[in-house]
């Protein structure tokens, strides 16, 4: 890795970070998460990967095909793009699942798979709320329609999804490839994962956990659903597929609430896909990948020649 590259992992690193804790700055000092800015906040911060992904390549390393050095061209070949997008929705969405189960298992997720009494409790009380009479449904339909509509959420969250990927995946993965493969998942993962310190330390994510222990796992949760997500960026040459494959993975995110036993607490530093026992499946999945060569099969993009 020259010293070029070093340079311009730094600028992005720097910029990429001191943005999320700017605009953090109206929540600590004002009512933290529960603040009226928060949504606006959690958005705008999303963006803050790529703006310092555009700076870097814009202004810093210039190269001639900046598209391409983003990961957001060539959209070819398209039948295989097209499945790695697909891919990357579907494995999103069943690692966000299968660490329900997991964790009910280990005993450390109250689920109730049967009568979804926390989602019913959720539904009497919006529609007492609204003043309205039972819905005429079945509460089993109900979740049905609802794990059946997560794909649609891939396409919705996409541009919030693609301003933190442009940077993480289309941008710093490659530019980490010179290192090897794992140490690039790695570092990357961990990069990802501290980047949200800013919002983890108000206690989002992980409400009930001191700070460090947030992050920490915040950052365990981000290798190795980063390893994947890398693995779907190397593998496909583009930044698109991940772009889906993360935005099917934050619409998935509130499933655990379909699934939860009414009245009893969830721990997210141990369950659902943020705690340890949802990182059981991920790295599950990301040994299997290593151990078939999948890895050592990706395209590895590279960075690409300057205009100077």
């Amino acid at each position: 890795m020259s010293s070029r590259d070093l340079r311009s992992i730094g600028v992005f690193t720097t910029l990429a970070f001191a943005l999320a804790w700017l605009l953090a700055l109206p929540l600590w000092f004002g009512d933290g998460l529960a603040g009226p800015w928060f949504t606006l906040v959690a958005a705008a911060t999303m963006t803050t990967p790529a703006i310092a992904a555009l700076v870097v390549v814009f202004f810093v390393e210039r190269p001639q095909r900046k598209t391409r050095t983003l990961g957001l061209w060539p959209l070819r070949p398209v039948r295989s793009l097209l499945g790695y997008a697909a891919l990357g929705i579907i494995v999103s969405i069943a690692l966000v699942l299968v660490a329900l189960p997991v964790g009910a298992l280990l005993g450390v997720y109250p689920a109730d798979f049967v009568n979804f009494s926390a989602y019913q409790r959720v539904l009497d009380e919006q529609t007492g709320a609204a003043g309205v009479a039972e819905i005429p449904m079945p509460i089993g339909a109900l979740v049905v329609i609802q794990l059946a509509a997560l794909p649609l959420a891939a396409f919705i969250n996409l541009i919030p999804a693609l301003g933190e990927e442009l940077g993480w995946r289309g941008w710093l993965l490659p530019r980490l490839m010179p290192l090897g493969t794992l140490p690039a998942l790695l570092i990357s993962g961990v990069i990802w994962g501290l980047w949200h310190a800013p919002l983890i330390l108000l206690g989002y994510n992980y409400p009930d956990a001191p700070g460090w222990l947030g992050v920490t796992a915040m950052v365990g949760m981000c290798i190795l659903v980063g390893a994947v997500f890398g693995w779907l960026r190397l593998r496909s040459g583009s930044v698109w597929p991940v772009a889906l494959a993360h935005a099917a993975f934050n619409g998935a995110g509130g499933t655990y609430l379909l699934f939860a036993k009414a009245g009893e607490h969830v721990d997210t530093t141990q369950a659902t896909i943020l705690g340890w026992s949802g990182w059981i499946a991920p790295l599950a999945l990301v040994v299997i990948l290593i151990a078939t060569g999948q890895f050592a099969s990706a395209k590895h993009p590279r960075p690409w020649s300057s205009s100077h």
